[in-house]
């Protein structure tokens, strides 16, 4: 063949490659655009470092059809501060990102290529689903759909799976959210939902917009299947390059140190924390006087605000909190509380975060409504997870833990691997107002009412004395007393001498999990 022949070849070669790079045709990149939606490609330039090694597979999936470059999904092995990911991202330009089997192999095989490197998988999710002309080929064979949740499963605990959600994810699609670690949604674009309101409509005589039924608002208030609500996809992506900062390659490592940063500057934490237990106060004040600044990274931010859970850095190592939040509903765990503290620390404990806990806890609620709700199985699950995890454990009585509360938070009796509390904190199974009421409420009754208020305020200072911290220490119920000004510092030592620690919790092939 003469060079000519071959010269041609080549232009050949990447004229198609440069076509089957655009993607779709005009109108639909047009019309994305329109949304806020950038294309696949554009989205990847932003993900991975700039510059860096990307290769990827899959290019001319399907190029002999008309209109399918690629076959709507871009498969790629590239790096994100340095280390190795593994990336899908569907091209909502090409059949609205909908899977044909090829599109299905394609991101089966770079599943495969991230279980095979041990490193994170991400999935850059914009698609209407299924392609109903090809349900044969791609939906219930071995190598079909259910496949890449099969994966996901068996990936979940050994690489971080990150979702950036940009647009639809659509019926059996939903799942593949559903499975990883965390989901980033991207507000007004991005949905999630089994059935479209279309369907509802048909089906069960429900009218509701696509927003009421999975929009991405929805999921990370109130469904709790979102972590995190960005305005932007820029947003999300920057957050996804963030969030990797904290995590490990795989479960085998851990999170490597960074130089540590001294915390923002504000009020001492005896002055954020009030000493009457009934009076709120902002448990984030607390957070930011313990960590380095600007660590924070808050997890499901928008549900079950009465738990926070957020990773951040305690002099330069990452660590996993969670802390109640007097401001929301005082406090109290309630059924999806217990969800979002259980998820979250599967997630640290997967992959060798050490997790700390700030204790401002009144109990779990009460009521027909909870109970009914499962609030016992619910709170099962948290204590379970809780039980379960082996990386270190701190957990550090802020003001009060009363009742299952305590437990739930990694008391004492959940071998934390030191339980420290502030002196003015209370350990007890219930505070000293609803324990006289409880203990002497005939008596009360049968007072002159001129007599009661006395008579309960002793009781109630009796009852704090049998409490004390102090007590308690004494007792070895608590390890430590320490002040809110030594607290980081005492944090910072603490978890730097147990970053050696190496346990298995039991033998036994897995728990019957109370869900």
């Amino acid at each position: 063949m003469s060079d000519k022949n071959l010269q041609a070849l080549d232009v050949e070669l990447n004229e198609k490659a440069s076509m089957i790079k655009k993607g779709g045709a005009p109108k639909y990149h047009a019309s994305n655009a329109k949304k806020g939606k950038l294309f696949a490609r554009e989205r990847l330039e932003l993900l991975l470092d700039p510059g860096s090694i990307t290769v990827e597979d899959g290019l001319w999936a399907n190029n002999l059809a008309d209109g399918l470059p690629a076959d709507g999904v871009v498969t790629a092995v590239g790096k994100i501060h340095g280390r190795t990911v593994c990336v899908m991202a569907n091209d909502s330009t090409v059949k609205a990102g909908s899977w044909g089997w090829r599109t299905v192999e394609k991101i089966i095989r770079i599943q495969e290529t991230a279980m095979n490197m041990q490193v994170p998988m991400l999935y850059l999710v914009d698609s209407a689903g299924a392609r109903i002309t090809d349900q044969i080929e791609m939906f219930p064979g071995r190598r079909g759909a259910g496949r890449i949740f099969y994966n996901e499963v068996k990936m979940s605990g050994m690489v971080p799976q990150i979702c950036l959600l940009f647009g639809p994810s659509a019926a059996g699609g939903a799942y593949i959210p559903a499975f990883c670690d965390v989901v980033f949604m991207v507000e007004g674009n991005a949905s999630m939902y089994l059935g479209s309101p279309r369907m509802a409509e048909m089906v069960i005589f429900e009218k509701v917009t696509l927003e009421e039924m999975g929009g991405a608002r929805m999921h990370c208030s109130v469904s709790g299947c979102g972590d995190l609500l960005a305005a932007t996809e820029q947003e999300a992506i920057e957050a996804c390059r963030r969030y990797l900062t904290y995590l490990p390659q795989n479960y085998r490592e851990k999170t490597p140190l960074v130089h540590a940063q001294p915390p923002a500057p504000g009020r001492d934490i005896e002055e954020i924390v009030p000493v009457e237990e009934n009076q709120a106060f902002d448990m984030y004040e607390v957070i930011n006087r313990l960590i380095d600044r600007d660590s924070w990274f808050e997890i499901k931010k928008l549900f079950a605000p009465e738990l926070i859970t957020g990773l951040a850095r305690i002099g330069g190592r990452a660590v996993g909190i969670l802390a109640n939040q007097s401001l929301a509903k005082g406090g109290v765990l309630f059924v999806d509380s217990a969800d979002k503290a259980a998820r979250f620390m599967n997630l640290c404990d997967a992959f060798n975060i050490p997790l700390l806990f700030l204790m401002d806890v009144p109990g779990f609620m009460i009521g027909s409504a909870v109970e009914r709700q499962g609030i016992i199985r619910h709170g099962a699950k948290m204590i379970s997870a809780m039980s379960e995890a082996t990386v270190p454990k701190v957990s550090v009585v802020v003001r009060k833990a009363y009742g299952a509360g305590l437990y739930a938070m990694c008391g004492p009796a959940f071998e934390p691997d030191c339980c420290m509390a502030l002196p003015s904190a209370m350990i007890a199974v219930m505070g000293p107002q609803a324990a006289v009421n409880a203990v002497y409420e005939n008596k009360i009754n049968a007072l002159p009412p001129e007599e009661r208020p006395a008579f309960v305020q002793q009781k109630r200072e009796e009852y704090a004395r049998d409490v004390d911290i102090y007590r308690l220490a004494s007792e070895l119920v608590v390890d430590h007393i320490v002040s809110g000004a030594e607290l980081r510092d005492e944090l910072i030592k603490r978890f730097a001498l147990y970053e050696s620690k190496t346990r298995v919790f039991t033998e036994r092939k897995h728990p019957v999990y109370p869900v």
